[in-house]
């Protein structure tokens, strides 16, 4: 199971920790969801789901607010007992002694945010959904070619890396290369990531490592991208026949996601930083509504039937 370590968390969302001397560094979140304990403070604890992060709001916090000091001690402590990874207190709200000292005795870390409820849940699921993704790792180059996120695959050696620098030397940008990380944030979205050891890296054979984003500027590299278009490398076979229209899309999985795919046979002479660019910019085209393919053939089709018209007049 995917977990994502408490103390990333706290750093990625800028949470005001009101518990030091809790130790953080063992917890870690296995739920993207988050929960707002508003039944639990009213003592409902059935399908009560602890392995969330939990969230009081405002309604949460002026419903404690106005409870009594026994239905506080019997709530807090019932809640506390639960091995939850961390409560949140939004807008800036301070929890009353009662709820501190109830923490103190089971250990749970307790953090304070000045975001709004609703602004910070979003923002937190949406990073914890990415984070706790299903997460494969692939051989390929990942490159951001007007913003259509390509993955270059191949056999090693055919030239995935040459072809990335040569996008990146046209002003596109390096996600990773050797290794990309795949994750699953839903079922349209893949989304591709660098290792941390190797990031912003690229290995060229015969020169040895290159740090892309000292050569060639911050602007040349960027963390994520979705993956939208695979391109595919392979070495040229002359008995094969290969695909020059184009009228029916092929496609490859990763994670059950069915991705977009061009096997481009490698030559000589072939610029393949060219040929990746115009690739992820038919690609737009397609998702935009046009596509060359099909218009070619319906001007052949309507071609074909006034030529068909002409000789029936004669």
């Amino acid at each position: 199971m995917e977990s994502v370590k408490l103390t990333k968390f706290i750093e990625k969302m800028k949470l005001i920790n009101l518990t030091p001397d809790i130790e953080v560094k063992g917890i870690k979140i296995t739920q993207s969801d988050i929960n707002r304990p508003a039944l639990q403070m009213t003592g409902y604890f059935e399908h009560f789901d602890s392995t969330r992060v939990q969230l009081i709001g405002m309604v949460e916090y002026t419903y404690m607010e106005g409870m009594s000091e026994e239905e506080k001690r019997v709530n807090y402590d019932k809640l506390m007992s639960y091995d939850i990874p961390c409560i949140i207190f939004s807008r800036d709200h301070q929890p009353d002694e009662l709820f501190m000292e109830t923490a103190r005795k089971y250990r749970r870390p307790i953090f304070s945010t000045p975001k709004a409820t609703s602004a910070f849940m979003a923002e937190a699921i949406r990073w914890l959904n990415v984070e706790l993704a299903p997460c494969i790792s692939v051989h390929g180059v990942l490159v951001d070619v007007f913003g259509e996120g390509v993955l270059i695959t191949g056999e090693s050696g055919i030239g995935k890396s040459e072809a990335a620098l040569e996008l990146i030397k046209r002003g596109h940008r390096l996600v990773t290369d050797d290794a990309v990380e795949l994750r699953k944030v839903s079922d349209e979205t893949l989304v591709g990531r660098a290792p941390d050891i190797t990031k912003h890296f690229i290995e060229l054979r015969g020169i040895g490592i290159v740090d892309v984003k000292a050569l060639f500027g911050a602007s040349s590299v960027r963390d994520t991208a979705s993956i939208d278009l695979v391109i595919r490398l392979e070495e040229w076979d002359k008995d094969k026949e290969y695909d020059r229209l184009g009228l029916e899309e092929e496609y490859t999985e990763y994670l059950g996601n069915k991705i977009v795919c061009h096997t481009l046979p490698i030559r000589p002479g072939r610029n393949l930083a060219v040929i990746c660019e115009s690739a992820a910019v038919n690609h737009r085209q397609k998702k935009m509504g046009y596509n060359a393919a099909q218009e070619l053939y319906a001007r052949v089709q309507k071609n074909l039937a006034k030529k068909r018209e002409e000789e029936e007049d004669e």
